[in-house]
């Protein structure tokens, strides 16, 4: 299916947002109607002329890359279907914290703009770089993704990013220019301001992570703040897993829009994927500028279409540090069937959890995403939850600490008890393991400002 010709542009500020709610997805905004819109045969045939291209590139200027080749026995001429890309090594974090801090660079210094990096709070931190060419890219998907959230130009951004090393910041905020909008870099914290600003300043879209827009909601309704008549429109979040419990609930409290993103560091940083008005569980890759494989994440063998497993990616138009079919260790699977947006690109259901994530507790897996689920589904609760891992007498056992509703607060022994023991029941019947739950008081969760920690596995201290 091929995009819809455009009956008239939906550039007006909240009128994306409308016709979504309508189901008129074809009267929806598109940032690059010929490449996102384009045939599956179209897609691949420019993935493959990339991938040959970049593999030729790689080998030749990175030396880490030319000798995994060469030991493995392949040569970029050896690349001549897309299948081919699994005849290429994997590469992992531990790669780029070996090289440290430009040994994947395939550029000199003098022709790299930009450095960004992880906080490096595990070991060595990953560095990367762009050329002028990677900060266009980067900023072509960008604007695409906030186009598919029903930004348009215009409108006004507010950042609650912070503008550090990490790519979050920055990259949301060259594609929003991109796309024609006022960006207004307010940084993360100081959240009354944040909120003063909103007013001040008329602000339409706020970039945050969801457990931070969650805060400033919540600080704004302290303060007497009616976000009912707030300007804003549009949230756009990223920099961790939005569970959709509350997703849902900062879309009720603050009367907004709200979608996801996802990219990582290693490969770009965020503009990987976008979740369009249309489909709010999956997110459209862009394929023109990643290959995208999902394999097994212990064969590392592919599965098929539309199976869970690990995301893997290769960049095909990076220059100033090429990476090759990078393991992610996200959870996911891939659809390539049509959107009703109209966009062709493949779509990948949301992150929700990752094959290092996984807690191993008395031989059961336990992926904290499975806790979300469970919890969001539970009115008596918010989306706030935190979750203690120990060993006590030489055995696993783990508590979940989740924040009650201030209605559902209660004196009441019975009450109280009631609801804990109807949380570790549902808990019990989905991860098959028993937790103890432990209710906390209204806003006892500590909010967080940047990624919101859920684990404290003290099994490894």
């Amino acid at each position: 299916m091929a995009c819809a010709e455009e009956s008239f542009a939906v550039t007006q500020k909240g009128a994306a947002l409308r016709a979504a709610q309508e189901g008129r997805f074809d009267e929806l905004p598109i940032f690059d109607r010929a490449i996102e819109c384009a045939s599956r045969e179209e897609i691949e045939a420019l993935q493959l002329e990339k991938l040959k291209k970049q593999v030729a590139y790689t080998y030749e200027r990175v030396p880490w890359y030319r000798q995994k080749m060469d030991e493995m026995g392949v040569a970029p001429e050896d690349i001549q279907t897309l299948a081919d890309v699994r005849k290429l090594p994997f590469t992992d974090k531990t790669v780029l914290r070996d090289t440290f801090p430009f040994g994947l660079f395939a550029v000199p210094l003098s022709d790299v703009r930009e450095l960004h990096s992880s906080s490096g709070t595990t070991g060595k931190p990953v560095v990367v770089g762009y050329t002028p060419d990677d900060m266009d890219v980067w900023s072509d998907c960008i604007a695409r993704l906030v186009q598919m959230a029903g930004v348009v130009p215009g409108d006004v951004a507010q950042m609650a990013f912070g503008y550090g090393m990490f790519t979050g910041g920055f990259g949301l905020h060259y594609g929003l220019q991109k796309l024609g909008c006022a960006m207004i870099p307010a940084g993360s914290g100081n959240t009354e301001r944040h909120i003063q600003m909103i007013e001040d300043y008329g602000t339409t879209v706020l970039v945050a992570t969801p457990s931070y827009a969650m805060h400033i909601c919540e600080v704004g309704e302290q303060m007497g703040y009616d976000w009912a008549s707030s300007p804003l429109r549009v949230g756009l979040f990223g920099g961790e897993p939005c569970p959709p419990g509350l997703k849902a609930e900062i879309e009720r409290r603050m009367h907004i829009t709200c979608t996801d993103n996802y990219g990582l560091t290693e490969v770009m940083g965020p503009g990987v994927s976008g979740e369009c008005l249309a489909e709010r569980f999956q997110q459209h890759i862009a394929e023109d500028h990643f290959l995208w494989e999902v394999v097994d994440p212990e064969t590392g063998e592919p599965v098929g279409e539309g199976e869970m497993g690990e995301l893997v990616l290769t960049p095909l138009d990076k220059q100033a540090i090429p990476v090759l079919r990078y393991r992610t260790h996200d959870l996911t699977c891939v659809h390539t069937e049509p959107c009703a947006c109209g966009r062709t690109h493949a779509r990948m259901d949301k992150v929700r959890s990752r094959s290092d994530d996984m807690l191993i507790i008395r031989g059961t897996n336990v992926f904290p995403s499975q806790i979300e689920d469970v919890l969001s589904g539970i009115e008596e609760v918010t989306p706030h939850y935190h979750i203690v891992v120990d060993t006590k007498n030489g055995m696993d056992v783990f508590t979940v600490e989740t924040e009650l509703r201030p209605e559902a607060f209660s004196d009441s022994f019975e009450s109280m008890n009631a609801i804990k023991e109807n949380i570790a029941e549902k808990l019990k019947s989905t991860l098959l393991v028993a937790p103890t739950v432990r209710l906390v008081e209204p806003g006892g969760i500590e909010r967080a400002v940047g990624k919101a920690k859920h684990v404290d596995d003290r099994r490894k201290k």
